[in-house]
């Protein structure tokens, strides 16, 4: 069953493809069927900029507990990172 959860941010960043780098210009983090992973469900991750079109996005599709690890890590990088003042 399609579970039609989508979460849309806009994001400041760049991404990496084979063809070098591309500006970021929003996230969307999907909790749904994968396209490539085997698992009946996982959290989906593009990162984009429309105006790019389609070779404007890098996916990125992760086992739910690899997600909840990720965030983890995300937020204890940026609180470190706060805390030695860079």
């Amino acid at each position: 069953m399609c579970t039609m959860i989508l979460e849309r941010v806009a994001v400041s960043g760049a991404g990496k493809r084979p063809e070098g780098w591309f500006e970021l210009s929003h996230a969307s983090v999907t909790y749904d069927h994968p396209f490539h992973v085997r698992l009946e469900h996982a959290l989906n991750i593009d990162f984009a900029n429309e105006a790019a079109g389609p070779s404007g996005r890098l996916a990125v599709e992760l086992e739910p507990d690899s997600a909840r690890a990720l965030a983890e890590a995300i937020l204890q990088a940026l609180e470190r990172g706060e805390e030695a003042g860079v």
